[in-house]
């Protein structure tokens, strides 16, 4: 490979990295101002379905459940199905017992399958009579009048699906999960703005009941379910006054085997869900910006290195790919920084990218060396 050809690989892979984390979301924000697509939300009270899938969440099952009750919404129009995934811990029991005091709890027990399966046999078995399924983790907190806020958007004809906005509470330890995800919703707030979300969160959604569909089971619902309400002409949108909230991974190194998981997941849906058919042409650049060079950071920042190394090699007089190299190494400089706890302005956040990025590539070379697994363990840091 020439010189010029290893440019253009340098350069192209220092673009999409900084078009996926900077420059794409000041192009939503701009595209955002210029044609907001309103929503036409309402107050209105659906018959409502809400599924907790959950797997050994002995600890945190009765908190969860106590919390969906208090939720400022009619009774006789609220049903909870806690779905459990084969839980062998005192979960079953412990909505059991709730169960038997209180009519709108219901608990389902399933064979191991995994989450997406567990959510799928609560709708089968007790979503026929109603309007709306929602959805939760079994570790998260609803808002009183969370409920009611998520389903506003859903008096809109045209919206199909709603996701709430997951607060990350203060981390017990050093992860900067927080930080990363007040971005996250700032950009989730524009893409609603321009017409729909390219992702959710598993703490709060819900779907219109004739709306719902059955994915692979090693599919999460966050990646594509609003994908496929836009494939299926419907809206996928956000709506931040439907707030839960949970707690983070403990540390950073934590978070980086959570992320191995989910990005598993994702890279599955990437490769195999057919993201990219039917789609409207902004949308189709949003999901590619958002999430699948998202995905490749990790494999960009490792080519761009390389090809940076190759330039000093070839062109050792050239002071540009210098001073690019140099960057590229104050940035694992600042990250190990983070990593060793030293206060030093953005050394933590540096860390905490450097290790998701990692986590993209991991995840991809797992998902290729052995497929991902539909089942899931509990992060006990977030419990």
């Amino acid at each position: 490979m020439g010189v010029a050809m290893i440019a253009i690989v340098f350069w192209a892979s220092i673009a999409l990295i900084v078009w996926t984390h900077v420059a794409y979301g000041a192009a939503i924000a701009a595209v955002a101002r210029m044609r907001r697509r309103a929503i036409a939300a309402a107050d209105m009270l659906p018959r409502v379905l809400i599924v907790v899938a959950a797997y050994n969440e002995a600890a945190v099952i009765e908190r969860r459940l106590e919390n969906l009750l208090a939720l400022d919404y009619p009774a006789d129009r609220l049903a909870i199905v806690v779905s459990s995934d084969a839980s062998t811990d005192a979960t079953n029991d412990l909505v059991a017992r709730i169960a038997e005091r209180e009519p709108r709890v219901h608990l389902l027990v399933n064979e191991r399958g995994g989450k997406i399966q567990a959510q799928d046999k609560a709708v089968r078995a007790f979503g026929s009579d109603v309007d709306v399924l929602a959805f939760s983790d079994a570790n998260c907190t609803w808002a009183p009048d969370a409920l009611r806020l998520l389903v506003r958007p859903l008096a809109d004809p045209e919206v199909g699906y709603v996701c709430g906005r997951l607060a990350i509470l203060d981390a017990d330890g050093v992860n900067k999960e927080g930080a990363y995800w007040r971005y996250e919703m700032w950009l989730r707030a524009n893409e609603s703005a321009v017409g729909s979300v390219t992702g959710g969160n598993g703490s709060i959604y819900a779907v219109r009941r004739s709306a719902y569909i059955e994915v692979h089971p090693s599919m999460g619902h966050d990646l594509s379910f609003p994908c496929r309400m836009v494939q299926n002409g419907l809206r996928a949108v956000y709506e931040p006054a439907a707030v839960a909230s949970e707690k983070p991974s403990k540390d950073t190194e934590e978070e980086y085997r959570r992320k191995v998981r989910m990005f598993e997941h994702c890279w599955l849906i990437v490769l195999r869900g057919k993201m990219l058919r039917r789609l409207p042409p902004l949308y189709w650049l949003a999901i590619v910006s958002h999430r699948h060079l998202r995905y490749l950071t990790g494999l960009l920042h490792l080519v761009a290195l390389a090809a940076n190394i190759a330039l000093v090699v070839l062109e050792p007089g050239s002071a540009l790919y210098w001073l690019t190299l140099a960057g590229q190494g104050g940035l694992l400089a600042l990250a190990l920084l983070g990593k060793a706890r030293i206060r030093v302005p953005f050394a933590g956040l540096a860390w905490y990218y450097t290790l998701v990025s990692w986590a993209t590539t991991k995840a991809l070379f797992n998902y290729l060396r052995r497929g991902v697994p539909a089942t899931w363990e509990a992060a006990e840091g977030t419990r």
